[in-house]
């Protein structure tokens, strides 16, 4: 991450990796699958299993910035340059083995919803909130038939047991793509709400992101702009563009 324009020493970048290799390409995997190989190493997850996925344009992406990242042989590169190799690994590595764990590490976002916990001052975020988050509670509640309780201010607000039920159905219902990619995307928003309307095509990722930082983006207006906070702001909304992108990879033959 830069800081005031000027980019840390290397030895400070978390994750920091040499490139050790000239070409990546992608090579289908007896049985079935795709892989992509590194001078002709198949690629390891952390776990130390193969990468090897159903879909030959998410195998196309994968292939595609690894062959960035680093830039040439001897370069430096982070996780960072690899989100669809990240979100890969996590579809293979966690939500394959046990979705249910993944289900119940969403759930969680249910009462935590961002949506549903509003300002009563300043009069703008108020307003703001009001504006872009209402709607998609209304989208909610005719699309899926969940009516989510609404509160003003920190306090801790628990769903109704048939909100739960509900959303549970629903979730329980992905597929891992899609369990993989909201697990990037809810964290990242603070909003399972949000999340599910990206994956079922109701929002863009960027409209998305943008519902979701109403806060941040009001404080600055008050207050006024914040490096930091900018920058926050575009990592977020890389993050939810990389899960939905991924799940558009995925999803791209069906």
């Amino acid at each position: 991450m830069m800081k005031d324009g000027v980019r840390p020493p290397a030895a400070q970048i978390p994750g920091l990796r040499k490139r050790f290799w000239t070409q990546a390409r992608v090579t289908p995997v007896a049985g079935g699958g795709f892989g992509v190989e590194l001078d002709g190493r198949g690629i390891r997850l952390p776990g130390g299993t193969a990468l090897v996925v159903h879909s030959a344009a998410l195998a196309d992406a994968i292939a595609a910035e690894w062959a960035r990242a680093g830039g040439e042989k001897g370069g430096n590169f982070t996780p960072d340059d690899l989100p669809m190799t990240r979100i890969a690994g996590t579809m293979i590595e966690r939500v394959a083995p046990d979705p249910a764990a993944q289900v119940t590490a969403l759930l969680q976002y249910v009462d935590g919803e961002l949506l549903c916990y509003r300002a009563d001052y300043p009069a703008q975020l108020r307003t703001r909130q009001h504006e872009q988050w209402d709607p998609q509670l209304a989208w909610l509640r005719a699309r899926h038939g969940i009516d989510m309780a609404v509160t003003t201010g920190v306090m801790p607000l628990v769903q109704p047991a048939g909100v739960h039920a509900a959303w549970r159905a629903i979730v329980d219902a992905q597929d891992n793509a899609t369990l993989a990619a909201l697990g990037v995307m809810v964290p990242a928003m603070k909003s399972i709400v949000l999340g599910l309307a990206v994956v079922t095509g109701a929002l863009s990722a960027a409209k998305a992101a943008e519902i979701a930082t109403v806060d941040e983006r009001t404080q600055m207006d008050i207050w006024g702009r914040d490096a930091r906070q900018v920058a926050a702001l575009e990592v977020l909304a890389a993050e939810v563009a990389d899960a939905a992108r991924f799940l558009q990879l995925c999803h791209a033959a069906d």
